[in-house]
C-alpha cells in the first residue's frame, strides 16, 4: 500500500500531469495523421525524456502510446484513411456509418468508448495477471506464431463482405506482395525486378495509404464528376454513446478486449493483427451479420477495443521479462533502462513505486484519452463539412507527405499511387481491400515462422501437429476457412 501511495505522489505533480495531457494530445494528433506511426511518434519525442527526466518522461511516452492508437480511428471513420495500420479494420463499418448513414458523431463516440474500454480493460489485466499472462506468452515459439498467422489469414472469409472468392483472391494478392524481397532462408531475390528498392520488400505504409486514402479520393472524384455535390452540413446533438449502443456492443467490447490483451502479451504481434481478429470474431458471434460492413456499431467496437487493448498486454512481457511486444514497447523499454529501471522480475521488488506509477499512469492516459476524444468529437466532425473540392486535395497532400515522411523515399510515393489505382479498380469490381492488407501483414509472419519451425524440426511437418497450442490454432483455421461451406449446408438442411 505504501508503494501505491508513493506512486500516486510521484504522478500527482503539475509537471507530470501536464506531460501526460500533452503526450496524449500529441499521440492523438500523430495517430490521426496518415503515415505517422506510433513508433515514429515515440522515437521523435524520446529525446525529451532526457530533459524532463525519470518517470516524467515515461508518463509522457505512455500518453503518446495510448493516444496514437486511438487517433488512427478518427481519419479512418471520417475520411476512410486509417491513421495507423491498427485502425484499418475500423474503416469497414466506421466510414459507412459516418458518411453513408450520416452519423459521424455516433461512429466517433462508439470508437472513443471502445478505445477507452479496451485500454482500461487491458491495464486492469496488466495489474492483476501480469506474471501469469507472461508465462503463457513464453509458450509461444515459431510454430505457435505460424499457427497464429494462419488463423489470422483464415478470417478472410468473415471480412469479405461480398464474394468469398474475391476475398480470397485479394488475400492472395497480399500474400504475393509479402514475398517480394530477399528470401529469409536462402537470401535469394524474389520479384525485385533487379532493383535495390524492392530487395528489402515493399513498404507496408504506402500500400495501406494508397489502398484506403487514395482509392477513396479517386472514388469521390468520380462521384463528384457524375453528380452535383451539395454542401454538407452535418451536425451532431450528442457526443456520448447511447445506452442502446452500449448494450449492443458490450459483449463485443469484452470479447475483443480479451483478444487484444492476449495478443498484446505475445511478442511480435500488434494492434493490426488484434483488430482484424477481433473484427472477425465479432462478426462470427453476431446473430445478425447482415449489417457488418454497412455501419454496424459492433464492427467499430470490435476493431477499436481490440487494437487499444494491446497496450496493457504488450507491457506484460516488457515489465516481467524485459521482452518488448512490439516496436512501441521496445522504445519504452529503452526509456526505462536509460532511466535506471531494468525490466524483469526484480523490477517489482527494487522499483515497486515506479511500477505502480506506470500502472496508474497508463490507466490515467486511457482515461484522459477518452475525455479528450469525447470533448473533441464536434471538432473532428467539422472535417466532414469541408467541401469536397477542398477536402480531396487536402487528403491527397496528406497522403503524399505522410508516405514520403515514412522512409523519405519518392519510391514509396509511387507505390502509394500504384496501390491507389489498383484499389480503385478493385472497388469497381467489388473486390474488397481488407484481404490485401491481411495478406501483407500476416504473410511475412507466417513465412518466417514456417521456415523457422522446419529448421527446428529438421524439416519435419509433425512439429505443427505435436504442439498443442499450434494444433488448436490450425484446427480453428480450417474451421474458419470452411465456415461458408458448412454454414450453407446447414442452412439448406434447416430450410428442408
Amino acid at each position: 500500500m505504501d508503494a501505491v501511495l508513493e506512486a500516486i505522489a510521484i504522478l500527482a505533480t503539475f509537471e507530470n500531469v501536464g506531460l501526460l495531457l500533452a503526450g496524449t494530445a500529441v499521440g492523438i494528433f500523430i495517430g490521426a495523421m496518415p503515415g505517422l506511426s506510433v513508433n515514429m511518434g515515440l522515437a521523435l519525442l524520446f529525446p525529451i525524456t532526457f530533459s524532463v527526466g525519470g518517470m516524467s518522461g515515461i508518463v509522457m511516452l505512455l500518453g503518446i502510446y495510448c493516444g496514437a492508437i486511438y487517433g488512427g480511428s478518427i481519419t479512418a471513420i471520417l475520411l476512410r484513411t486509417p491513421g495507423t495500420p491498427a485502425s484499418a479494420a475500423t474503416t469497414l463499418d466506421g466510414y459507412p456509418m459516418a458518411m453513408i448513414n450520416g452519423q459521424p458523431g455516433r461512429a466517433l463516440s462508439i470508437s472513443t468508448m471502445a478505445s477507452t474500454f479496451g485500454g482500461v480493460f487491458s491495464t486492469v489485466c496488466l495489474v492483476l495477471f501480469a506474471p501469469m499472462l507472461a508465462k503463457v506468452a513464453l509458450q509461444f515459439s515459431k510454430p505457435e506464431y505460424f499457427a497464429l498467422a494462419v488463423f489470422g489469414i483464415s478470417m478472410i472469409t468473415s471480412v469479405s463482405s461480398g464474394s468469398i472468392l474475391k476475398g480470397l483472391v485479394s488475400c492472395l494478392i497480399g500474400l504475393f506482395i509479402a514475398t517480394i524481397g530477399l528470401d529469409a532462408m536462402s537470401g535469394l531475390e524474389r520479384f525485385t525486378l533487379g532493383t535495390l528498392y524492392l530487395s528489402g520488400g515493399v513498404s507496408f505504409m504506402p500500400i495501406l495509404i494508397g489502398l484506403f486514402a487514395l482509392t477513396q479520393v479517386f472514388v469521390n472524384v468520380e462521384d463528384a464528376y457524375k453528380n452535383e455535390q451539395k454542401k454538407q452540413n452535418i451536425k451532431i446533438d450528442n457526443v456520448l454513446p447511447t445506452w442502446a449502443d452500449f448494450k449492443l456492443t458490450l459483449s463485443t467490447l469484452l470479447r475483443s478486449s480479451c483478444i487484444g490483451t492476449f495478443i498484446g502479451c505475445v511478442p511480435g504481434t500488434g494492434g493490426d493483427i488484434s483488430s482484424w481478429i477481433s473484427y472477425d470474431q465479432a462478426k462470427r458471434w453476431a446473430k445478425d451479420k447482415s449489417q457488418f460492413g454497412k455501419g454496424d456499431p459492433r464492427g467499430i467496437a470490435a476493431s477499436e477495443s481490440g487494437n487499444n487493448s494491446i497496450v496493457g498486454g504488450a507491457f506484460i512481457p516488457v515489465l516481467t521479462l524485459g521482452i518488448p511486444g512490439d516496436g512501441a514497447t521496445a522504445i519504452i523499454l529503452g526509456a526505462l533502462m536509460v532511466h535506471g529501471m531494468q525490466p524483469g522480475p526484480l523490477l517489482f521488488v527494487d522499483h515497486a513505486p515506479d511500477v505502480y506509477a506506470i500502472f496508474i499512469g497508463m490507466m490515467a492516459a486511457n482515461i484522459v484519452m477518452g475525455i479528450m476524444g469525447f470533448s473533441l468529437i464536434r471538432l473532428f466532425v467539422k472535417v466532414v463539412n469541408i467541401p469536397r473540392i477542398i477536402l480531396l486535395p487536402i487528403i491527397t497532400i496528406m497522403a503524399i507527405i505522410g508516405t514520403y515522411s515514412y522512409n523519405n523515399s519518392m519510391n514509396d510515393v509511387l507505390i502509394m499511387f500504384a496501390a491507389g489505382i489498383v484499389g480503385y479498380f478493385m472497388y469497381k469490381i467489388g473486390m474488397g481491400v481488407p484481404g490485401v492488407i491481411i495478406g501483407i501483414i500476416l504473410g511475412s509472419l507466417a513465412e518466417q515462422n514456417f521456415t523457422g519451425s522446419l529448421m527446428m524440426s529438421d524439416g519435419s511437418l509433425s512439429i505443427f501437429a505435436t504442439n498443442p497450442i499450434c494444433a488448436v490454432f490450425l484446427v480453428l483455421s480450417v474451421i474458419s476457412l470452411l465456415s461458408p461451406l458448412y454454414k450453407g449446408m446447414l442452412g439448406k438442411m434447416f430450410k428442408n
